[in-house]
């Protein structure tokens, strides 16, 4: 964690913060990609819903929402980070806390969707061990496509025995 990370709050993301949350969607992705306010305030509101923020000085600088699927999945819906402070560390702080909460819940297996422009996301999500496993063509509303990618959170690494 870093200094800046010190700095900023990571805490549940409430329904009071249900404005904060649409601006920064707004800001950070294209309308067609933006989430109305009754389908966020869902995700802040279901029992399955794993929703997070950063804060710094009463401004929301990132924020991840995830939700149990009935299949037991774990879904990210959407991870966000303030365009001023990206590449600082707070998206993977945010898809870590979510994974951990994920964890908690027994779930095993995540799933999002990226945009197949977007490499930073992308690299990002590889980075915390995810993997391409389907295109989507016309995924988006403006015709853009998508891919499926997908983690295990299952301990694979081979248990220490003694010989």
């Amino acid at each position: 964690m870093t200094t800046k990370q010190l700095e900023t709050i990571l805490q549940p993301m409430l329904i009071e913060d249900l404005e904060a949350c649409l601006e920064l969607d707004q800001r950070c992705f294209p309308p067609s990609e933006v989430y109305d306010s009754d389908m966020v305030r869902y995700l802040l509101l279901h029992q399955g819903g794993v929703c997070y923020k950063i804060d710094r000085s009463d401004k929301m600088l990132g924020f991840v929402i995830g939700l149990v699927q009935e299949d037991g999945t774990g879904h990210v819906i959407s991870l966000a980070i303030a365009p001023e402070v990206r590449s600082r560390g707070y998206g993977r702080w945010l898809m870590e806390r979510l994974e951990s909460s994920f964890r908690l819940r027994n779930v095993i297996t995540l799933r999002l969707e990226v945009r197949t422009t977007n490499k930073q996301a992308q690299h990002l999500y590889t980075k915390l061990g995810y993997f391409i496993v389907e295109r989507f063509t016309r995924y988006y509303s403006d015709g853009g496509d998508a891919y499926l990618m997908i983690k295990s959170l299952l301990d694979l690494s081979p248990e220490d025995t003694d010989i």
